[in-house]
């Protein structure tokens, strides 16, 4: 199948690719890596909704005013899913690669075009840690971080800190009282579920059905929340 490069970039890191298909599905790549395209978001749309629902379905938090924190924006399906409950007053997202940034305010994924019009949005060019750090504490109610598909599958090496007790702990701190904590991970991560526990005193695990085309698969959602016993 034909592609097309639609838009490139180089930075640190290296070099990030926005491409076309034939079929017109766009398809973003981290140095040749494939980190997702627009004919399978539902694992990124699952993330939000999920994180959410369970938010807002607990007790005292089924409120409007929800502030939210996303780290990594990718194609923008997470956050489009975030914007789409009312109680969502602001969202922050970081970003580490100014293209991404860059790509999604010229609109140049069509489906989510009119997101970058939304003036619930802060868009944070950095790292995850230094937009978790930026924060001020107790002032999010969701967090949620999908810069990698989990641990197990890292887009650069060094996001493996993400992952660790020390980093899950600014988190913590950062989240108001019943604030949640949300980790995406397409396989099982026993070492995530531990160090969330660590950290939260209790960890949820759920195993989320995703439909990707033709394929039936199942990613995983780990979750701390503040005050959970």
């Amino acid at each position: 199948m034909a592609v097309e490069r639609v838009a490139t970039a180089h930075s640190p890191r290296g070099e990030t690719v926005l491409s076309r298909r034939e079929d017109g599905t766009l398809e973003l790549r981290v140095n040749g890596v494939f980190v997702m395209d627009t004919a399978h978001t539902a694992s990124e749309r699952a993330l939000a909704r999920n994180a959410l629902d369970a938010f807002h379905g607990s007790p005292g938090s089924a409120r409007d005013g929800t502030r939210v924190l996303i780290g990594g924006l990718g194609l923008g399906f997470t956050l489009h899913e975030v914007l789409g409950y009312s109680e969502v007053a602001s969202v922050v997202v970081s970003e580490i690669e100014p293209a991404v940034v860059e790509w999604f305010l010229q609109g140049l994924v069509p489906e989510i075009a009119a997101d970058r019009h939304d003036d619930r949005v802060t868009l944070d060019t950095a790292e995850i840690t230094e937009s978790v750090s930026a924060q001020r504490d107790s002032t999010l109610d969701v967090l949620l971080l999908d810069v990698d598909n989990g641990p197990g599958y890292l887009v650069r090496s060094e996001n493996a800190s993400v992952y660790g007790t020390g980093f899950l702990r600014q988190c913590r701190d950062k989240l108001a009282p019943g604030g949640l904590l949300a980790v995406w991970s397409a396989s099982p991560a026993p070492e995530l579920t531990e160090a969330v526990r660590e950290v939260f005193g209790s960890v949820e695990q759920r195993a989320v059905p995703v439909t990707l085309g033709s394929l039936e698969t199942e990613y995983h959602l780990y979750t701390g929340r503040i005050g959970a016993n």
